[in-house]
């Protein structure tokens, strides 16, 4: 017999239903680009002590010396701070965090929590000639808790073809929101990215908006405006004199307050590491989470 949800849990899920989402967004993101030295000193200086953040790894290390606190939560890293697998056609982890879910597309289902999941052409902004490459494919999905490290780096090399915007609501995201909410990551706001690679086909790399989070960008577009209402789809040209090309480990995105990952392959094109790529267990950027299948 399931035992009841704890009532602060069942009144915080109420809340993000009745919460105006993109209001309570656009008022944080303006909190965290403020440069008032003691208000963004607080806010700094509450935020590593309540979420116990280590920057003796940042090459910045003193917290209070960023220009405001978006400059403290997408600090950058010391070389050799995460260092990347050496595995033979290693797949890297995008990003630190907890890796909330992953395994087979399913019938064009991704698995969410027990009891939920939701649609791969729904995630990929509803069109199903984009999904179509990942159908029978694998996913992942990273959570990036507060504490960790923001920037999200590239698991294999690739070659930008498509960068879709896609509308949507900011619920939290967090394993209890992930058990709580049908089709949470296919229903908030998301900036979904598809690559062509040399040895894995196609590779999608979705950024999952969420409550507060003041908005996403990109090495290539700088930052996403949110709050949109209508789908966006810029198209590359990997013919292009200048292509947008990142190398496996180089830095693709970044959240402005946080949020999660999810990657895409195709089928029979990667297998997950099974000593670390298990769902709850905390990740690196750098570390293995595939391999070639």
């Amino acid at each position: 017999m399931t035992s009841p949800m704890p009532i602060k849990d069942s009144l915080f899920l109420a809340s993000q239903y009745l919460a105006p989402h993109h209001l309570v967004s656009r008022l944080a993101g303006v909190l965290a680009e403020n440069r008032t030295p003691w208000l963004k000193n607080r806010l700094i200086g509450n935020f590593v002590r309540d979420y116990g953040v280590n920057m003796s790894e940042a090459l910045l290390e003193d917290p209070l010396a960023y220009e405001n606190f978006n400059a403290f939560f997408t600090r950058a890293l010391k070389d050799g701070a995460r260092p990347a697998s050496h595995a033979p056609g290693a797949v890297l982890c995008p990003a630190d965090g907890g890796i909330s879910q992953l395994g087979a597309i399913e019938q064009g289902r991704i698995f969410q929590a027990k009891g939920h999941a939701f649609g791969l052409t729904d995630l990929l902004g509803g069109d199903a000639a984009r999904a179509q490459p990942f159908e029978g494919g694998s996913f992942a999905t990273i959570y990036l808790s507060p504490r960790d490290y923001h920037r999200v780096h590239m698991p294999v090399a690739g070659t930008l073809r498509e960068m879709i915007y896609v509308p949507g609501r900011l619920f939290s995201v967090n394993p209890l929101t992930a058990r709580n909410v049908p089709g949470l990551f296919a229903r908030n706001e998301r900036v979904v990215c598809l690559f062509d690679t040399e040895a894995y086909g196609p590779m999608a790399l979705v950024l999952v908006g969420a409550m507060i989070v003041g908005s996403m960008e990109t090495v290539w577009a700088g930052r996403i405006a949110p709050h949109r209402n209508r789908v966006e789809t810029t198209r590359y040209d990997p013919a292009a004199a200048v292509p947008v090309r990142l190398d496996k480990g180089a830095e693709m995105g970044r959240f402005l307050l946080g949020s999660t990952v999810v990657v895409l392959f195709g089928k029979n094109r990667v297998r997950w590491a099974g000593d670390t790529a298990v769902a709850g267990h905390a990740v690196r950027m750098g570390e293995l989470l595939g391999l070639p299948a």
